[in-house]
């Protein structure tokens, strides 16, 4: 499959996936997924829930380089936003998400997630679907 994104969701199931199969050869991550795994631990209700955010945080830290939200992402997005207003999808409510794609949109790369329907509504983007465990 070559290179492709891997949403927040997917990030999170890495240990947990039975089967690679959906995930790309090269799997990358944007800094919108840095940014939502650095709300996490922050947020947690207990010092092991903290913990664990934590482990994903630094994992992913450790693991990728992430791909910007540039100028042309920013320009992308503006496009995402219009399409999802335009198909009844409040763009705010799924801000990250449509950052995610934006990224996505300006690299070529398909967004490969264990939430599809985050993605609906955005014209010219390829989303591969990651199976739960």
């Amino acid at each position: 499959m070559g290179r492709g994104i891997l949403d927040t969701s997917t990030v999170l199931l890495l240990g947990q996936l039975a089967s690679t199969d959906a995930l790309p050869e090269e799997p990358l991550i944007t800094t919108i997924t840095l940014a939502e795994l650095s709300v996490g631990p922050l947020v947690a209700s207990s010092d092991e829930e903290r913990a664990a955010r934590q482990a994903h945080l630094q994992q992913a830290e450790a693991d990728f380089d992430p791909l910007p939200f540039d100028a042309a992402a920013a320009r992308r997005f503006g496009q995402v936003a219009a399409a999802l207003r335009r198909a009844g999808r409040k763009p705010s409510a799924r801000a990250y998400d449509a950052m995610i794609a934006a990224i996505a949109l300006a690299n070529a790369l398909p967004v490969h997630t264990s939430n599809p329907k985050d993605f609906d509504g955005i014209p010219d983007l390829e989303v591969v679907t990651v199976r739960h465990p």
